[in-house]
């Protein structure tokens, strides 16, 4: 199974039908005289390169410990983590192409987790490629002078560097270079929506899927030169890109942690402002150069308007931070009443929530106003904009399975990801989407996906202000115009 790509020649394995090639590089290291620059061309290989096992992994820190066990990752050593994955059948010819982009708040994860497999895509007609990008600060630092010197937003960057690497080789692999669909979860999905604003990612991708994140955490670069600042100042260095540069790569992904922890535990809004509620210190900044100009503007203005896009959420995003830490049962009234107003919702505006949900707990309830500010309403905004400026967009909401069934979960955030791959039978997921997950919910999302990888269309009619069409995806698909109409439109002229 050997195959001719940027660099060298390669060896991957084969499986039932599906090729294998893990671990193949699609930019050199990122580290020495290229650490906190853009990424650099591939560095060639002689002979016939092994790509049978995943590669290294970018430097990274630990998920918090309640997390570790629902959202399991692989740490690998090496420095030639900016490396992707592709699973392609066995004699492939011009077939579509997803391009897989992993979520973790931007600190964590890589294109090498169990559930992110694509042998099933490729069994269903899709050339699965997975990929790694620089997180924390080597991927998302951002200093004085970055915006003039095409410095900011390395890991975005590294993600185009992938996709050019996609649009170069791919039809080696059996893949249609003209047919590919980006998508990614959660700070994936924010990567998503910035590169469809991004200049030079125009022409890399046909399609987009955008789950459980969009463009409403990016980042100022007033914000995002605090968090450089504050880095620095942890790191005892001046606060340039050089210096933090220069800092002990170790010492550096730890004290990005650690700011990233003091933020989401101590959200103080004094002095972080609008990091308090989005907790993503290290995100895409709006610099200017690399990221013109805020994605909602840019789409409304036209951006990526050929581009066809599905986007969405899960029913109960939020319940995976308030039941993981063990605090959905402690929040009470005055939490709940301080929280929502915190978000920015009146009172009468959690009393429509109260309304329709009359047996729900305090914790119920500010788990339901929290995944509606952070997920669900940033995804409808999404689509408005696209709207606005012309593109043509799908939406979806992932209502599977119920919180008895998973430990109170419900369809938490990073829950529907196992189903769209249809990777439930691993036991490591279990902990999360429940130990009996729904073999028919998974060929459901599953085939949605393949369906709109494939021919544009998930099945159900395009979003638009007046309908709101939306693809409910339980065991069935439920196409529902408007859903949650009362409780969403409280949020118009907030969120």
């Amino acid at each position: 199974m050997n195959v001719h790509v940027t660099g060298g020649e390669i060896s991957g394995s084969e499986v039932d039908g599906i090729a294998r090639y893990l671990g193949i590089p699609y930019a050199a290291a990122p580290f020495g005289a290229d650490r906190m620059r853009p990424p650099q061309p591939v560095t060639p290989w002689d002979g016939v390169r092994d790509v049978t096992e995943h590669g290294p992994t970018v430097p990274k820190g630990d998920y918090p410990p309640q997390y570790q066990v629902l959202l399991p990752e692989l740490s690998i050593p090496g420095d030639e983590c900016l490396n992707l994955n592709v699973w392609t059948p066995v004699g492939a010819d011009a077939l579509p192409v997803l391009v897989w982009i992993h979520g973790g708040s931007f600190m964590n994860g890589s294109g090498a987790n169990a559930e992110y497999d694509g042998a099933a895509f490729a069994r269903d007609g899709v050339v699965c490629v997975t990929i790694n990008y620089r997180l924390g600060a080597d991927g998302f630092l951002f200093t004085e002078g970055d915006a003039d010197h095409g410095l900011a937003n390395l890991g975005l960057q590294d993600q185009v560097a992938a996709l050019r690497w996609v649009r170069d080789n791919i039809a080696a692999f059996g893949g249609d270079p003209a047919r590919v669909t980006v998508a990614g979860e959660s700070a994936g999905a924010m990567s998503v929506t910035t590169l469809l604003a991004m200049p030079s990612a125009e022409g890399l991708f046909a399609q987009a899927i955008t789950q459980s994140g969009a463009a409403a955490h990016t980042l100022t670069q007033e914000t995002a030169l605090a968090v450089g600042r504050e880095l620095a100042k942890q790191l005892g260095v001046d606060a340039t890109r050089e210096a933090v540069a220069a800092a002990d790569l170790a010492t550096t992904v730890r004290a990005a942690s650690d700011l990233v922890v003091e933020i989401q535990t101590a959200p103080d809004p004094q002095r972080w402002g609008p990091l308090a509620l989005s907790l993503l210190p290290f995100a895409p900044v709006v610099d200017g150069d690399v990221l013109p100009r805020h994605p909602l503007e840019a789409f409304a203005a036209g951006a990526a308007a050929g581009v066809r896009v599905l986007v969405g959420s899960n029913r109960d995003e939020a319940r995976l931070f308030l039941v993981a830490p063990g605090i959905l049962d402690a929040v009470d009234e005055p939490t709940l009443t301080l929280g929502s107003a915190a978000y920015g919702l009146p009172p009468e505006g959690l009393e429509r929530y109260r309304g329709n949900r009359p047996d729900a707990s305090p914790g119920d309830l500010l788990a339901a106003v929290v995944s509606d500010w952070f997920f669900t309403v940033p995804a409808i905004r999404h689509a408005e904009a696209r709207e606005a400026g012309g593109g043509s967009t799908w939406a979806y909401r992932f209502e599977h399975p119920e919180p008895a069934d998973n430990d109170g979960f419900g369809a938490a955030h990073a829950v529907e990801i196992p189903f769209v791959f249809d990777t439930v039978h691993l036991e490591q997921m279990h902990r999360l989407i429940g130990a009996h997950p729904s073999d028919q919910v998974a060929h459901t999302a599953h085939q949605a996906w393949v369906d709109f990888v494939t021919t544009g269309d998930p099945g159900w009619p395009a979003y638009t202000r007046e309908t709101r069409t939306t693809g409910v995806i339980a065991e069935k698909v439920t196409v529902v115009d408007d859903p949650r109409s009362d409780e969403l439109a409280v949020w118009d002229g907030i969120r």
